[in-house]
């Protein structure tokens, strides 16, 4: 899992925030310590430090470094699975509040954006789009469920209108939804530690761990890194697909995925406008996601073509700037500034895996493509459950997670599996 870091991303280019924070040395005391400083253990952080809890983050690089900082900015509300599978699942009452939940995620980023003052390009508005005809159906479906659950915001556009919404003939219709946006996902990251270290929390950057005791037979836990050590009283695991396997109970039930994006040079307003005339972020419909956006400067931040394999291309840039001129040919001769990749957490059943390990270890991971306000949210809930609010906790860890099959050959049976799912992504 190592990408080519001798060329920043565009994130990384544009970071508004620099601040670093010190390596950890000695053994120290806290009534919580939290492992990843990424979207969810910074948000986990912030609650429990402004609730007045002593509040410990280990970071292996720094802030923001794994897919909090690299991944595509769209803010996307619900769960990567329908309420329907919920209620099947958890049952009607567990799936309202699981619904409340989703409405929640983006909501929440908002608030904390205007709360702390996060300087990070937020912006409203998200089209989900068909580019085949049965997925139009699929969108119609989608909206009417939200409907039935007691949101009726989203509307289906087509035709003429979504030509001159779109600068493609790539779709036959997308689902516009006001909830959703999109932002700088580095800049939202920085701020949010920001806004937990002026609450009173320690973040140590630098900091791998490289044992854990979870407490899970009782007693204090424990985080041990080369130079230090910290003794708390309740952990937070949140390193996601970074966290790798460091607890194999969790690495059982997560694959990491590899994504990537490209920067275009900055396009000018007036192409800008032809690509995405409001400025809304894109995805498709398909197996294989593709999700794209405008930047603050018009470059155009194109992400696509995951792997399963565990192997990166050689050439990023390469490797997905075909995506993007096959839905906007008229990008042919625009410069690549950028491209960088890094590794989401997807589940088996593309829901997020929430939980406790003993009576003392809290973790949340497998946000599945939804994470940047999925797991804003479920940090906050990790940090209501250490606080002894458990209900909406609880719903999340009612959903059950099976195991990856093939143990050792997991990932080479995943990338076979995703082939059957590109295949019938190729099929008009």
């Amino acid at each position: 899992m190592a990408l080519d870091q001798t060329r920043p991303s565009y994130y990384q280019a544009t970071c508004n925030d620099e601040t670093r924070h010190p390596a950890l040395t000695g053994e120290i005391k806290a009534d919580v310590v939290v492992i990843g400083a990424g979207y969810t253990g910074l948000s986990a952080a912030l609650e429990l430090a402004e609730a007045g809890m002593d509040v410990v983050v280990l970071e292996a690089e720094t802030v923001g470094y794994g897919a909090s900082g690299r991944n595509g900015g769209h803010v996307c509300p619900d769960f990567n699975k329908s309420m329907s599978y919920l209620e099947k699942h958890i049952g009607r009452d567990m799936a309202q509040i699981a619904w409340d939940l989703g409405q929640e995620t983006t909501r929440l980023v908002g608030e904390r954006v205007e709360k702390y003052e996060i300087d990070c390009d937020l912006t409203w508005g998200y089209l989900h789009a068909a580019d085949k005809k049965s997925h139009v159906e699929d969108l119609k479906a989608h909206r009417d469920e939200a409907a039935a659950w007691g949101y009726d915001g989203q509307t289906l556009i087509e035709g003429a209108d979504l030509r001159a919404r779109l600068g493609t003939e790539r779709y036959h219709a997308a689902l516009h939804d006001p909830r959703a946006g999109h932002l700088h996902p580095l800049n939202f990251c920085r701020g949010l530690a920001r806004a937990a270290t002026a609450a009173g929390a320690r973040i140590f950057e630098n900091s791998r761990v490289v044992t854990l005791e979870t407490g899970e037979a009782g007693g204090t836990v424990r985080a041990t890194t080369a130079d230090g050590t910290v003794a708390a009283d309740f952990m937070v695991l949140a390193g996601n697909a970074y966290l790798q396997e460091t607890q194999p109970f969790l690495f059982r039930r997560l694959m990491p995925v590899g994504s990537y994006i490209v920067a275009t040079e900055p396009l000018g307003d007036n192409m800008a406008r032809e690509l995405i005339r409001d400025r809304e972020a894109v995805a498709n419909m398909r197996h294989i996601v593709d999700y794209y956006r405008l930047s603050a400067d018009n470059r155009m931040l194109y992400g696509g073509r995951a792997t399963y394999s565990g192997l990166d291309p050689k050439d990023l840039a390469g490797f997905v700037r075909p995506r993007m001129l096959d839905v906007f040919p008229q990008l042919s001769e625009s410069k690549i500034d950028y491209a960088w990749g890094g590794y989401i957490g997807i589940t088996m059943d593309r829901m997020p895996h929430v939980g406790r390990l003993g009576q003392r270890c809290y973790f949340s991971q497998g946000y599945s493509g939804h994470g940047l306000a999925l797991s804003n949210l479920c940090g906050k809930l990790l940090a209501e459950a250490i606080r002894g609010q458990q209900e909406r906790f609880d719903v999340m860890a009612a959903v059950k997670h099976p195991i990856f099959p093939g143990g050792r050959f997991r990932t080479p049976l995943l990338s076979l599996g995703m082939l059957w799912y590109r295949l019938q992504d190729a099929l008009a």
